[in-house]
């Protein structure tokens, strides 16, 4: 069996904002991490690569992927000429609404500063694929259906009238998802969407829940190797599930409150 890791990051930048920083890689970490990618012999390919190949059974030996949330600038500055060196295809799953010049599209509060149009089309020239992260940022599975397809429509609808090409995959804001925002995605044209779950992806994983393994300020290179090369992952992303996990059973009981009240509201 196959096991896929799929990198996720979010800036790569010396000083990010305080809200960024967790999440936030230096560029000499970064250059590190694709020096570990290119001599590990993993074969680095976008996530709609990686479904068309794993769908038509032609995954190479050791597959990976590396993506980016979000959209900030310094992708376009810092993380697009290191991947450029090494040749490595990435993924940036990009927020509409957040965009530099999004101007009477703009949405959502980004948490620093984030591409403009001209250099998502930029990145899109240099075996970049650019993909959906929703239009403004919401949790998806907390807004109700007439949002939720706005979300999924504009964002995709903008980005291929950009983009002059069909945009297929998406990932979920923050990680998260339902049954009913998965259903949206599909029904909304896309092909497979990422959350997070920091696991390495299986061919039994859904193409709309593929997981994600975080790589961020606090990982170090030895929990990037170990990533890379597919050894002891649930051990050592086990604190980040069990954060996840606990915080989705408080969430579905939000949600479940929330609903209940709407339900009584509507009924009086």
């Amino acid at each position: 069996m196959t096991l896929v890791p799929i990198l996720l990051y979010h800036s790569i930048s010396e000083a990010a904002s305080t809200a960024l920083r967790p999440f936030t890689v230096s560029p000499a970490a970064f250059r590190r991490h694709l020096e570990v990618v290119a001599n590990s012999g993993v074969w680095v390919l976008s996530i709609s690569e990686l479904i068309q190949r794993r769908h038509a059974g032609e995954l190479p030996p050791r597959p990976a992927v590396i993506t980016f949330d979000d959209g900030y600038a310094d992708f376009h500055t810092e993380a697009l000429p290191i991947l450029e060196q090494f040749g490595f295809a990435a993924t940036v799953f990009v927020t509409t609404g957040w965009l530099a010049d999004a101007g009477p599209h703009a949405a959502g509060r980004p948490l620093d500063r984030t591409l403009t149009w001209s250099q998502v089309k930029e990145a899109a020239a240099h075996r970049v694929e650019l993909a959906g992260h929703s239009h403004s940022h919401p949790q998806l599975d907390q807004i109700d259906g007439t949002a939720l397809r706005e979300e999924l429509g504009r964002n995709k609808a903008l980005l291929e009238d950009e983009l002059g090409r069909p945009v297929t995959t998406m990932a979920y804001p923050y990680g998260y998802s339902n049954a009913r925002v998965r259903r949206a995605v599909a029904a909304a044209g896309y092909e497979a969407a990422c959350a997070v779950n920091n696991a390495l992806a299986a061919r039994a994983h859904d193409r709309f829940a593929m997981p994600r393994l975080t790589v961020g300020r606090g990982t170090t290179m030895t929990k990037f190797q170990a990533a890379v090369a597919g050894r002891g992952v649930p051990a050592l992303y086990r604190k980040e599930r069990t954060l996840t996990n606990g915080y989705a059973v408080v969430r579905r009981t939000k949600s479940a409150v929330r609903h209940s009240l709407s339900g009584l509201r509507q009924s009086r």
